[in-house]
């Protein structure tokens, strides 16, 4: 059991957007890019909305995790999904200075949900009692909007134009909940919360 308090930071977003402008516009039925922005926007409120609510990162991105100290048992459950490389681990000493942790200490088991980290090889010693450990990972499906599933791509679509249609209308009480249909397009990637 991992009782490693542990904090993930996002470091970099996505290089490009699971949906483009031109298939939004698309979708809407847009001749003129007048509203590009409003439009591209509302797109990366949606990756943002689905990622939330699936507990899964659509296009790959850099993350960092940081812990207090190593977990115990060696396994380190990861609350991003999917997760294709780490990147970097550092540990810091007391002094603050980071120990580079040697990428064959760590392993990456992509094949469990959630993801694991497994400490493989001799790793140095938090020197300090918090956020000592630093580990960097890429989490995603991949690189191109095609790695990502398509109902997941849909469901960010959907939502960008249902937005940029609905703008300007009152909010409901239920504003914040997803629209059945599109939280249907996200049950069946959906992860349970560590």
């Amino acid at each position: 059991m991992n009782t490693a308090r542990m904090t993930p930071l996002a470091i970099s977003p996505p290089a490009i957007e699971p949906v483009s402008l031109v298939q939004a516009r698309d979708f809407l039925r847009l001749d003129a890019a007048d509203e590009d922005e409003l439009l591209g926007m509302l797109v990366t409120a949606a990756r943002l909305m689905v990622e939330a609510a699936s507990g899964r990162m659509l296009i790959d991105q850099s993350w960092r995790l940081v812990l207090d100290r190593w977990p115990v048992g060696g396994e380190l459950r990861l609350p991003l999904s999917p997760v294709q490389r780490i990147i970097a681990a550092r540990v810091y000493d007391a002094a603050g200075n980071a120990q580079i942790v040697a990428a064959s200490s760590l392993a990456l088991i992509k094949g469990m949900d959630p993801p694991v980290i497994a400490v493989s090889g001799s790793v140095p010693m938090p020197g300090r009692e918090r956020d000592a450990v630093e580990i960097d990972v890429v989490a995603g499906f991949g690189a191109t909007p095609d790695l990502v599933p398509s109902p997941l791509r849909q469901a960010v679509l959907r939502l960008a134009c249902r937005w940029f249609e609905q703008r300007g209308d009152v909010a409901s009480r239920d504003s914040a909940q997803l629209p059945a249909e599109i939280a249907a397009l996200l049950a069946p990637f959906r992860r349970l919360k560590l």
